[in-house]
């Protein structure tokens, strides 16, 4: 079974998995929390690379401000009680997203957690928080065009690579593999340069109902796509016979 290097996920579902069961949202953030400690401790078990998943977009400010306040509670609570165990399993935390909205608590908490794990060489955990695909295209563009007013860049040097070079989590390969849960079907202003030749899996079980049995299917439907990066299948056949 070919498995995917990077999974981005999109953990919807949180609030309705709540209100189906008379819950306030927040229990369904808190479950939320839960169902990815387990999703990550099987990612470790298939020996997957690298997980990326989108915990607060930049879009998410715009939610109730109680809600909000008590999803950035969440977050530091979180971070401070899972970060040993991902430690002790060798798992290597980095955020990606704007953390300057952020309190001085999160941010410490953040720090700490990628201070922590920083040399870890098993899975990669990334968080997306704070972050939208647009402003990673524009702060990259910001840095290419620094380069073009410092003279270190020519602007006929500029090309995808240049530009890719600059985005969050440069240092690891696209995502072959996005998984949404919630029945959502969209990006959501998530990875939007990133996931150019990305197998898109929608799924409508809410997140925290999303378990490792359900992760497991997603790979299965990775492993059957025929991914051709604008091959012909018969260019694909003679790639992989060679």
């Amino acid at each position: 079974m070919t498995k995917p290097e990077h999974i981005a996920i999109i953990m919807d579902g949180n609030g309705r998995w709540a209100k189906s069961k008379g819950l306030p949202r927040v229990a369904g953030h808190r479950a939320g929390v839960k169902t990815l400690r387990k999703l990550i401790e099987h990612a470790v078990k298939l020996r997957l690379n690298a997980i990326t998943v989108f915990a607060f977009s930049t879009e998410n400010w715009q939610r109730p401000e109680k809600e909000v306040d008590l999803l950035m509670d969440l977050f530091i609570s979180a971070l401070e009680s899972e970060v040993e165990d991902l430690h002790k399993n060798n798992v290597k935390v980095t955020f990606i997203g704007d953390r300057s909205a952020f309190s001085s608590k999160l941010q410490n908490s953040i720090n700490q957690s990628e201070s922590l794990t920083i040399n870890n060489n098993g899975l990669s955990l990334n968080v997306a928080a704070n972050y939208s695909g647009r402003w990673d295209i524009i702060q990259a563009l910001q840095s290419v065009a620094s380069e073009i007013k410092s003279n270190t860049l020519a602007i006929d040097e500029i090309n995808e690579l240049q530009v890719a070079s600059k985005l969050s989590l440069a240092n690891h390969k696209d995502p072959d593999l996005f998984i949404r849960t919630g029945g959502e079907q969209r990006i959501s202003n998530y990875f939007l340069w990133q996931t150019a030749y990305t197998e898109l899996y929608f799924t409508e079980t809410l997140w925290p109902d999303f378990d490792s049995t359900q992760l497991e299917l997603a790979i299965d439907w990775f492993s059957n796509r025929e991914r051709r990066f604008g091959k012909t299948p018969e260019q694909v056949a003679q790639t992989q016979n060679q």
